[in-house]
């Protein structure tokens, strides 16, 4: 069978610290340390045990399976309302230009400006792959199958929502926070990006300056950071814009990566699918591809199917996850 997406439990913590393992502590959300992914997965566990009316500061951890071999191969997050408890920071690159009359001199410069302006978004991130499975469409349908859950669960998501790419990085680390955070943090990227992904970043603004810093007065590799991800992240990157993100000139107040926003009912994969009810009847051979979705909070399932609809009803070829009967109301798009 295809490989399925669901909701991770207690029970996948060994497969997800293997996940972290993998990947070289890049990722904020997925951390290397055993104790802050427990703590996730509780939080993840607890959130869909929550009376939601409207979002508050929930977390969801989706992994992907193999379902013959129980083998987890992804895993992506979802935040439901970021800014809480503390607030989220992000630097806004503004354009400012400046005149002389009297020496007939102007010229243009960019500031960074530290602001709370994503306060109360969901963000998507935490999206990770093992690097045995890229390919075959399954980068597309993990990162995918958060819209799908957002869509079957719309109330406890935010009107806006965001998504952080990694910044670039050199042999050095971060040029970006070399440059900035370091001076007031007094310790490297890796260290304060461990410490922010175990205690959150209220450091940030306990520490960072909150006048403008001119960009112009960076180092060159600083400047050349500002906005732009890391070539590991380009691919997701263009997921994410594909999707419906576009980049406000927002970045990350650790590395300057970019960060992406989006109004969440204008996301593409929750604007366009439909739902219908399944039926018993097997797709016919020329069904087309379709990405689906059925079931809520634990029992939720996101996979890759061949469908048809046909008298109001979908149809399906023969990889519909166990649990999933005639009936069942199923989300899809083509």
């Amino acid at each position: 069978m295809n490989p399925v997406v669901r909701i991770a439990t207690l029970r996948d913590l060994d497969a997800l610290c293997h996940l972290a393992s993998l990947s070289g502590g890049a990722l904020l959300n997925l951390p290397t340390n055993r104790t802050a992914l427990e703590n996730r997965l509780a939080w993840s566990i607890k959130s869909l045990d929550a009376e939601i009316t409207a979002p508050e500061n929930e977390l969801y951890m989706l992994v992907m399976e193999k379902p013959d071999s129980g083998e987890i191969i992804g895993v992506a997050s979802i935040f439901s309302r970021i800014g809480v408890p503390w607030p989220f920071c992000s630097y806004k690159v503004v354009t400012q230009t400046h005149v002389s009359r009297e020496l007939d001199r102007s010229y243009t410069t960019r500031l960074l400006h530290l602001v709370n302006d994503f306060d109360g978004a969901s963000e998507v991130g935490g999206l990770f792959l093992h690097p045995e499975h890229r390919s075959g469409g399954l980068g597309s349908l993990l990162a995918r199958s958060r819209y799908l859950f957002i869509a079957n669960h719309r109330k406890r998501f935010s009107d806006r929502i965001i998504a952080d790419l990694r910044g670039w990085h050199d042999k050095n680390g971060s040029p970006f926070w070399n440059a900035i955070g370091h001076h007031f943090f007094g310790r490297d990227f890796a260290e304060a990006d461990h410490y922010n992904a175990l205690h959150g970043n209220q450091f940030i603004a306990d520490l960072m300056p909150r006048y403008p810093i001119y960009v112009d007065l960076l180092p060159q590799d600083a400047r050349d950071a500002v906005g732009r991800e890391h070539e590991e992240a380009s691919p997701a990157r263009r997921i994410l814009e594909k999707e419906g993100f576009i980049f406000e000139n927002y970045i990350d107040i650790f590395d300057g990566g970019p960060t992406l926003s989006a109004r969440t009912n204008d996301l593409h994969t929750i604007r366009n699918s439909l739902q219908a009810e399944l039926s018993n009847i097997p797709a016919s051979p020329e069904a087309s591809k379709a990405l689906l979705a059925s079931g809520s909070l634990l029992s939720f399932r996101a996979w890759h199917d061949h469908a048809t609809i046909e008298d109001g009803k979908i149809r399906l070829s023969d990889q519909t996850p166990s649990g999933i009967l005639s009936g069942a109301t199923i989300r899809y798009i083509f």
